[in-house]
């Protein structure tokens, strides 16, 4: 299993830089100095962080409070912080439930200690470039049923993911075992600045061993909404996404930023019977 292979903590991990610039303490010295580095090329790294993370808050809020979600799917977690998605929607919803998927050993680690006392949640050691298999392991049937409405997050996580493993199609196949009424959530790394892109997307292979995908423009996330109903505001910066507070709004990353939205599925078209 996974878990048990060795953990290689010279090289530095996105969940754990991501946990760094988050102020967090599940990191270490490889994660900080690759972090440091990362701030040399877009200073403004924290403040991209905190959106993505209040993002977070925000939309699972509305998802469970608004269209009353039960479910939820976390692909691509990350390492577990304060205001988690299972905090976030249980405090709505006490039996709303909650799968984290992750592949990081350290992730799943500290994910399984805070995680075990709550019946609601667990967290699945999977690769999110291969749904299918998620769908089918045991633990994700005791929790979710695909016959009820659910939400798929993809929270800053698809720019992890190479072009070769098609990320919107990675989209597209969860859509498909989703029903109508469920939504999906994606905000990705983006930039207008092809030379920053390519700086980043370099740097971040080079830092955690080639996993990494590549920071996109926002055509390409666009493209992930594909076939699904875009709620307002739209996709946007999530600074501006239903913003809860003015400060919060003012907090802002200059050289790249996180652009997303919240999506339905849509009733499918009927079939033609022969």
């Amino acid at each position: 299993m996974a878990e048990n292979r060795p953990i290689d903590l010279s090289v530095p991990s996105a969940a754990r830089m991501y946990d760094w610039l988050l102020g967090g303490n599940f990191n270490y010295e490889a994660d900080r100095l690759a972090c440091q580095e990362l701030l040399r090329h877009a200073p403004t790294s924290r403040a991209l962080a905190r959106n993505n993370r209040w993002f977070l808050e925000r939309v699972v809020h509305a998802l469970a409070e608004e269209h009353g979600i039960m479910q939820f799917v976390d692909f691509g977690s990350g390492l577990p912080t304060q205001n988690n998605v299972h905090q976030v929607a249980q405090a709505v919803h006490h039996d709303a439930r909650v799968v984290y998927v992750d592949n990081d050993p350290v992730v799943l680690a500290h994910g399984r200690s805070i995680l075990d006392s709550n019946d609601r949640t667990t967290i699945i050691e999977a690769d999110m470039t291969q749904p299918e298999t998620i769908f089918e392991r045991e633990e994700f049937g005791r929790l979710i049923d695909l016959r009820e409405p659910t939400a798929a997050l993809f929270i800053s996580v698809l720019h992890c993911v190479k072009d070769r493993d098609d990320p919107a199609g990675i989209v597209r196949r969860v859509v498909a075992r989703l029903r109508p009424g469920s939504f999906v959530v994606i905000c990705h790394l983006v930039s207008d600045d092809r030379g920053l892109r390519e700086q980043v997307t370099e740097l971040m292979r080079e830092q955690t061993g080639d996993q990494w995908g590549r920071v996109r423009e926002k055509w390409e996330v666009d493209r992930f909404f594909d076939d699904l109903v875009v709620h307002p505001p739209g996709l946007v910066d999530v600074t501006d996404w239903r913003p809860d507070s003015d400060l919060r709004r003012h907090e802002r990353s200059v050289e790249w930023t996180d652009y997303g939205g919240m999506a339905e599925v849509p009733p499918r078209p009927a079939t033609k019977e022969a």
